[in-house]
């Protein structure tokens, strides 16, 4: 049985076994807990148990690996002083709960308020607060579904073509935001608009 191998692997701390099998996303969430617990004081185990949350969760099927063990964890890791780079996979997973992304929505790395203003979690009105942050971190708000229109539309002016092309992606921003977009400079942005406002219709 796998779960005896990985308890063997917990009681040895035989802990590059243990990364290797957090390097399988399909590990049982439960097993990534006992993990966790055991080793959370391991910058290493932290930041593999991070990164498993990471690839186990789609953006696209949210609610397929959701658990209250998957929240947990989210929570803890979040706090854990030991990897703080383990922050930015809490950051931009979609099951993170609002608490925790508003709070770190003041962290003091870029990269981390990036992730949170690109979360389709985040609510508007952290969404609103990182719009006079740095350029890394404004870029996530183009294409999250939750930012309010009265932002996109200043954002069909961005001089980051990026910017203006996630904002043309953005399925959920208002059809008259994204028409703005057929007038832009860049070929590039009017298509991505045009299949936009095509798929729609």
């Amino acid at each position: 049985m796998a779960s005896e191998t990985i308890e063997n692997a917990i009681s040895t701390s035989d802990i590059p076994k243990l990364i290797e099998y957090l390097e399988d996303k399909t590990l049982p969430i439960e097993e990534v807990q006992s993990i966790y617990n055991a080793f959370k004081t391991n910058k290493q185990i932290v930041g593999q148990v991070a990164m498993n949350l990471s690839l186990r969760t789609s953006v696209y099927e949210r609610d397929r690996e959701y658990s209250p063990i998957m929240v947990e964890l989210l929570i803890d890791i979040a706090s854990n002083p030991v990897d703080m780079g383990a922050r930015w996979a809490v950051a931009k997973n979609p099951h993170t709960p609002i608490e925790v992304l508003r709070h770190l929505s003041n962290d003091s790395v870029n990269l981390v308020r990036a992730l949170v203003a690109a979360n389709p979690s985040t609510p508007p009105d952290i969404l609103e607060k990182f719009f006079n942050d740095e350029k890394i971190v404004r870029d996530g708000l183009s294409g999250n579904p939750n930012t309010p229109a009265k932002l996109l539309k200043i954002l069909t002016d961005d001089n980051d073509k990026m910017v203006r092309m996630r904002l043309a992606e953005n399925r959920s921003a208002p059809k008259e935001i994204i028409t703005l977009l057929l007038n832009d400079t860049d070929p590039d942005v009017v298509k991505a608009a045009k299949t936009n406002l095509g798929e729609r219709s």
